[in-house]
């Protein structure tokens, strides 16, 4: 099977060179390349104009081969992307070292620009949310939609859906303790209280949980789903606790159910288990999950390490991993890290501190679809508070941490292939 998947790479650049002399090698490694992000952009212009890429996995920090075309050499020159042409011949021999079996290195075909979405209100504004930025900044388009939508099937038209910093408890982010007086937080808990009804429910939670239900069966049906922060694990919460309520009076008018905490189903979640629901109201926290509280580490010293897979064998969590270096540095948010412990057995860690015995990025399996979760809130603003300012990514554009967030905008675009095992 290896050698017939070299040969149909073969075939394609073959293919491609009776009307090309030449592709387009955008380098990533941390040498060659004065914008990692915008690449990204690149990559998925080519495969909005229909033209196929492949991603070389391990190769130069996950290279991008492109046809060779006037529009896209000059795009890399607007847009600050380093590139070179190459080659037939160059291009060959690049693809028949990394088909090599002493090299762990593959190259991936993309496809399809993959159609996205972010779940997100729809007054926030673009820089609370680190994805919503990045994919402004890398020039990916994007759709906005909310629970009205989703309730009413949008999802359909989508590949992929990130889940902007929401809360699917219903408890409001767990601001109550710091920020239940400002006036932002009133009218918040004001606005979802209306919607909720409007939509047909009597509470925020009950209606949080069943677009939380929906988003769940667009990943088993074969959805791409990526979620930052507390929409990770808020998210997993709230299916787990279906038919229980979680939430103190101050949040729904009522009390929550007794003892509940024996009453959680971790059979619904995606990436979590055995965890602990944090009662306070006044605890900015949701459960155990999260290591923000537990963690003891100075900033100088908060680094994550990224995890080397096989490409030619686990391609999916390589795609994912790509980057120039494998030591990115932390970032917190209010959920910063997963508490290792807490994480299921068939769910990839594929970021961690060893130190704190926290996870940073996993990635799991649901049905024909798949989800990542990342902690932290912006991978360039350490400790992201309320009304700090928005982080000015042109600053950043050699980010590792985004590109861990830009690979599963690509992921979606790759060839299906099946997987070994």
């Amino acid at each position: 099977m290896r050698k017939i998947h070299f040969i149909l790479t073969l075939f394609l650049v073959l293919a491609y060179s009776n009307v090309q002399a030449s592709f387009i090698l955008i380098p990533m490694d941390a040498d060659s390349q004065q914008n990692h992000l915008k690449a990204y952009g690149i990559t998925y212009f080519s495969l909005q104009k229909q033209h196929k890429v492949q991603w070389l996995l391990n190769y130069r920090g996950g290279s991008f081969l492109l046809e060779d075309i006037k529009e896209f050499r000059e795009e890399c020159t607007i847009r600050g992307v380093s590139y070179i042409v190459i080659s037939n011949a160059k291009a060959l021999a690049i693809l028949a070292d990394i088909k090599s079996p002493s090299q762990n290195m593959d190259a991936v075909l993309l496809e399809k620009a993959p159609k996205i979405a972010v779940y997100s209100p729809k007054e926030k504004k673009p820089w609370d949310d680190a994805v919503t930025m990045i994919l402004t900044y890398a020039e990916i388009p994007y759709d906005i939609i909310y629970d009205e939508d989703i309730l009413n099937d949008a999802l359909v038209k989508y590949e992929w859906l990130h889940l902007h910093h929401e809360d699917f408890t219903g408890q409001y982010g767990k601001f109550y303790g710091n920020y239940r007086t400002a006036p932002w937080y009133i009218k918040e808990k004001v606005d979802a209280e209306a919607l909720a009804k409007r939509l047909g429910f009597n509470k925020v939670s009950q209606e949080k949980l069943a677009v939380a239900k929906r988003i769940k069966n667009f990943v088993i049906g074969g959805g791409f789903m990526f979620a930052m922060c507390s929409a990770a694990d808020s998210f997993d919460i709230a299916l787990s606790a279906e038919g229980v309520d979680i939430c103190e009076p101050m949040f729904d008018g009522d009390p929550s159910t007794s003892n509940y905490q024996d009453k959680i189903d971790f059979t619904k979640t995606f990436a979590f288990t055995n965890y602990i629901l944090e009662r306070n109201p006044l605890v900015y926290e949701y459960s155990s999950i999260d290591m923000t509280r537990k963690r003891r580490v100075l900033r100088t010293q908060d680094y994550f390490m990224l995890k080397d897979f096989s490409a030619k064998w686990d391609p999916v969590p390589t795609m994912l991993c790509q980057n120039h270096t494998q030591l990115v540095k932390g970032f917190m948010g209010q959920t910063t890290a997963f508490n290792k412990k807490t994480i299921k057995p068939n769910v990839l860690i594929m970021g961690e501190n060893q130190i704190n015995s926290e996870a940073r990025y996993i990635h799991g399996v649901q049905g024909k679809g798949m989800f990542t979760f990342y902690g932290g809130h912006d991978p360039e603003d350490y400790q992201h508070r309320v009304g700090d300012p928005k982080t000015e990514i042109a600053l950043h554009p050699n980010s590792p941490g985004y590109r861990l967030i830009l690979n599963n905008v690509l992921f979606p675009a790759a060839k299906k292939k099946k997987q070994k095992t």
